[in-house]
């Protein structure tokens, strides 16, 4: 069943399902592990939070996102469009219509963030050479 609100219990099952799908990721699985270690409980609290403040149903996340991501080695830009897609077809399993749309502009908002932050120039130009997207992309 898709719910038509959010709620901490709608945005804590759809972040529970999310992780469950990251933790089985043949790319995303790596990475997390290597950043959280075993501290997968934490971290999924963590992001209940995160997700119940960024959607305005609470104000219990209190962390710095962009140093979290920073402490990450092995992040690479294109990694943002697996963990989208991830992202995205756990909302629509959990979320309807004005619910699950809020929820995929809200992470690509994030992800835009995160990727010009971490990985591009003020004018927008990459970091470095490796970071772009092969040609046609």
């Amino acid at each position: 069943m898709t719910c038509q609100r959010m709620s901490d219990e709608s945005i804590r099952g759809l972040v529970h399902a999310f992780y469950e799908k990251v933790r089985e990721d043949p790319q995303l699985a790596p990475i997390f592990t290597a950043a959280i270690g075993d501290r997968w409980d934490a971290h999924i609290a963590r992001m209940c939070d995160f997700w119940g403040t960024a959607m305005r149903v609470s104000k219990r996340y209190k962390g710095d996102m962009l140093a979290a991501h920073r402490r990450v080695g092995a992040l690479h830009p294109a990694l943002f469009g697996r963990w989208l897609g991830l992202f995205e077809e756990t909302v629509e399993e959990h979320f309807a219509d004005e619910a699950a749309a809020a929820l995929r502009e809200r992470a690509h908002k994030t992800a835009r963030n995160l990727e010009m932050a971490l990985f591009r120039r003020p004018d927008g130009r990459w970091l470095r050479d490796d970071l772009q997207p092969p040609s046609g992309q």
